[in-house]
C-alpha cells in the first residue's frame, strides 16, 4: 500500500480545514464583539461628550451674565447631579473656585476646556461651536425694564401690522433684552416692512439710550485705539442683530465710505472687535479652568478587559477549538474509511477485479457504486480482450495452416501446383489480408489516424457499386439484392470508406438472410443528413443482443462456420466508419422477420449545375434500361 505524506492525508486536510474554519469563526465572533462594544462606548463617549459641552455652554452663560463666580458653587452642583460627572472650576493657577466632588479630591491631570466668555471655541448649545465673544456678554448694552416694556410694546403691534397683511411671524428677545419679530419666511424683515408696517419697524430698530451711551463710549475707545484707513471716511458705530442659537446676538460694526483704493479692513475690525472685549470684560466673570471627571481618570470611559474576562474569552475560544476538532475527526474518520476502503480495492491485482461494499448513500457511498461498476466492466473488458486475442488467434491459424499446409505438400511433390490449388491457396490468402486490413482500420480509427477524402456522393450511385460488388455472392446464395433511393440524395464523405460500410453491412446480411430472401439497399433525405439503410428478410437479432451488434468479436451465433461466423469485425468497422464521418450507425431487428441497420451521415449540398446534369444522366438511364428508376 503507497503511503501518503500526512500533510496530503484526506483526514490531516479535513482536521485543518475545521479548525481553520473555527478560527475564523472564533475570531469573526471575537471582533464582532469588539466592534459592537466599541459602538456602544463611542455612543457613551459621544453622550458624555454632549454633556461636556452642555456644562462648558451652562458655566459659560453664567461667566457672561456674571461680572464674578460669585454663587457658581450651587450651579455646579446641580450640573454634577445632572450629568453624574464631577466638575471643578479653578483660576489659572488652580486655585478652586468651586467644585462639586469633595474638599480635597485631587484634580484631573489636565483641564478639559477653558471658561472664558470673550474668547473665542465658546460653546453655546449641543452641536453649535461659535467663535469670537459669548452672545450672551452684553454688558453696559443691556436693556433697563422700561426700555424692554417700551420695545415690547412697539414689537407686539409690529406683529399686529403682519397679521393684518396676511404674514405670520414670532417673538424672540436678544440676551439684551431687545425684542426682534421674524417674519414666516425665517428672515427679520418682510415684505410688509416697506409699506404700512415701515415706522414700526424702523421705532424697533432705533438703539435705546442704554445701548446709545454704550456705542458712545466704545466709540470713543475706537477713535483712540483703531485709526480709521487712508482713503476712508468712518460713519458712527451702529448696532447689527443677527439671529444666534441662544437668541439674538448683537454685534457692532464700523461703515466706511471708500474714497479710493482697495486696503483691507481686516485690521480695523480686528481692531474694533478688541475695543468691544475691552469694553465688556468689567461685565463678565474672569478666566478659569474647567475639569471634568475626577482624580487620575479620564474624562471619557475607557474599555477594560479584566483578567476574568480574558480567561472567559480564551477559555471559550478553547473549548470551541476543541469541540470543533473532535467532531471533525469522528466525522473525517466516517469519510475516509469507504476511501480507504477504495484504495484497498484499487491496489489489488489486476485479474482479482475487487469490488468494495456500499455502506451509505452519500457520495462516498456513490463512488463506490462507480468503483463496482468499474471493475465490472473491467472484468467484461478483460473477457472481451482474452475473447478477441482467442479470435484473432483462430482466424489468423485456419487460412495460415491451410496455406502452410499446401505449401508443404507441395514443396514434397505430393500434389502438383495446378490451377485449383492456387486459387485455393489465393482464397486463404485473401481471407488472411481481409482480417489484418480489419485490424488495422480498427486500429487506425481508435488512434485517430483514419484518413477521409470527402467529396460530394451522390447515394444511388453509392448504392449501385455496392449492390454490383456482391450481386455475384448473393445470387450464389440464393439471396436477392435490390436498390432504392427517394430523391436524390446527396452524402459529404469519402466514398472509398463508405462502400467499405455499406460492404460490410451488405456482407453481413447476406450471410444471415436464408435462401429465397432479399437484401435491400436504400438511401433518403432527411433534413441536414443523408439516411442509408441495408434491410434483410433474415433471421434478426433477438432483443438482448442488439446493444453488442457493434462490438469487436461479437456475434450473435457462437459457431465459427465459415459461412455464418465471420470474423466479427465487420459491424465495429461500421460504426466506427460512420463516427469518423460525423455520423451514427443503429440497428433494429424482429426475431424471425429480419434486421435494418440505418447510417446517419451529413448531407451534401450539391451545385445547381451538377444537379442538372444529375437529373439529365438519370434520365438517360431511365430511357436506356426502360424500367422502374434506380431499382435493380
Amino acid at each position: 500500500m503507497t503511503r501518503i505524506p500526512l500533510r496530503k492525508r484526506l483526514l490531516v486536510r479535513l482536521l485543518f480545514t475545521s479548525v481553520l474554519i473555527a478560527v475564523c469563526s472564533v475570531a469573526a465572533t471575537a471582533w464582532l464583539a469588539v466592534a459592537t462594544t466599541t459602538r456602544a462606548l463611542r455612543e457613551e463617549q459621544g453622550q458624555a461628550l454632549a454633556d461636556d459641552m452642555d456644562i462648558l455652554a451652562e458655566l459659560s452663560g453664567y461667566a457672561a451674565t456674571h461680572p464674578t463666580w460669585k454663587g457658581v458653587e450651587a450651579k455646579v452642583r446641580a450640573l454634577s447631579a445632572k450629568t453624574d460627572r464631577r466638575i471643578a472650576l479653578t483660576t489659572a493657577d488652580r486655585t478652586p473656585i468651586a467644585d462639586s466632588a469633595p474638599e480635597g479630591a485631587s484634580l484631573p491631570p489636565r483641564a478639559a476646556a477653558t471658561v472664558d466668555p470673550l474668547s473665542t471655541d465658546t460653546y453655546t448649545e449641543r452641536g453649535a461651536q461659535l467663535t469670537g465673544v459669548d452672545p450672551r456678554a452684553v454688558g453696559p448694552y443691556r436693556l433697563t425694564s422700561g426700555e424692554r416694556h417700551e420695545l415690547d410694546a412697539a414689537a407686539a403691534q409690529l406683529r399686529t401690522c403682519y397679521e393684518q397683511r396676511g404674514y405670520e411671524s414670532t417673538l424672540t428677545h436678544t440676551p439684551g433684552g431687545r425684542p426682534v419679530v421674524t417674519a414666516d419666511d425665517g428672515s427679520s424683515r418682510s415684505p410688509a416692512v416697506d409699506g404700512p408696517c415701515q415706522g414700526v419697524q424702523s421705532q424697533l430698530d432705533t438703539p435705546m439710550s442704554t445701548e446709545q451711551k454704550a456705542l458712545r463710549a466704545l466709540e470713543k475707545r475706537a477713535e483712540a485705539d483703531c485709526p480709521t484707513p487712508a482713503g476712508f471716511d468712518r460713519k458712527p458705530l451702529r448696532l447689527v442683530h443677527a439671529t444666534g442659537g441662544a437668541g439674538l446676538a448683537p454685534s457692532v460694526i464700523s461703515e466706511l465710505d471708500r474714497v479710493d483704493g482697495t486696503k483691507s479692513l481686516s485690521d480695523l475690525q480686528a481692531c474694533l472687535d478688541d475695543a468691544r472685549i475691552a469694553q465688556l470684560d468689567p461685565y463678565v466673570a474672569p478666566t478659569a479652568q474647567l475639569f471634568l471627571g475626577g482624580g487620575d481618570n479620564p474624562a471619557t470611559p475607557r474599555w477594560n478587559m479584566s483578567p476574568a474576562n480574558k480567561a472567559k474569552v480564551f477559555g471559550t475560544a478553547g473549548l470551541v477549538l476543541a469541540l470543533t476538532v473532535a467532531v471533525s475527526a469522528v466525522v473525517a474518520t466516517r469519510l475516509v474509511r469507504p476511501l480507504r476502503a477504495l484504495t484497498e480495492a484499487a491496489q489489488q491485482p489486476p485479474d482479482s477485479h475487487a469490488r468494495v461494499p456500499v455502506t451509505t448513500r452519500d457520495e462516498t457511498g456513490i463512488l463506490a457504486e462507480a468503483f463496482n461498476d468499474l471493475a465490472e466492466r473491467r472484468e467484461k473488458l478483460e473477457a472481451q480482450r482474452k475473447a478477441l486475442v482467442a479470435d484473432v488467434a483462430h482466424e489468423l491459424r485456419s487460412p495460415l495452416t491451410n496455406i502452410r499446409g499446401w505449401l508443404e505438400v507441395t514443396r514434397d511433390g505430393l500434389v502438383e501446383p495446378d490451377p485449383a490449388l492456387l486459387g485455393a491457396l489465393h482464397e486463404e490468402a485473401v481471407l488472411l489480408q481481409r482480417v489484418i486490413d480489419d485490424l488495422r482500420d480498427l486500429a487506425a480509427a481508435d488512434a485517430g489516424t483514419l484518413r477521409l477524402h470527402r467529396e460530394p456522393v451522390p447515394a444511388d450511385d453509392l448504392l449501385a457499386q455496392v449492390a454490383a460488388a456482391h450481386r455475384v455472392a448473393a445470387q450464389d446464395a440464393g439471396v436477392t439484392l435490390r436498390t432504392g433511393t427517394d430523391g436524390t440524395p446527396w452524402l459529404d464523405a469519402d466514398p472509398v470508406r463508405l462502400r467499405q460500410a455499406l460492404g460490410n453491412l451488405v456482407a453481413n446480411a447476406v450471410r444471415h438472410t436464408p435462401p429465397g430472401g432479399t437484401v435491400t439497399l436504400g438511401a433518403r433525405r432527411d433534413g441536414g443528413e443523408a439516411v442509408l439503410t441495408v434491410g434483410d428478410t433474415g433471421t434478426g437479432i433477438a432483443a438482448e443482443d442488439l446493444p453488442y451488434v457493434f462490438d469487436r468479436f461479437w456475434r450473435a451465433e457462437k459457431s465459427r462456420s465459415r459461412r455464418t461466423g465471420g470474423s466479427g469485425l465487420g459491424l465495429a468497422i461500421v460504426r466506427q466508419l460512420v463516427a469518423a464521418h460525423g455520423g451514427t450507425a443503429e440497428a433494429a431487428s424482429t426475431p424471425g422477420t429480419g434486421s435494418t441497420f440505418t447510417l446517419r451521415l451529413p448531407a451534401a449540398t450539391v451545385p445547381a449545375e451538377d444537379r442538372a446534369e444529375e437529373a439529365r444522366t438519370e434520365g438517360e438511364r431511365h430511357t436506356a434500361r426502360r424500367g422502374p428508376l434506380r431499382r435493380s
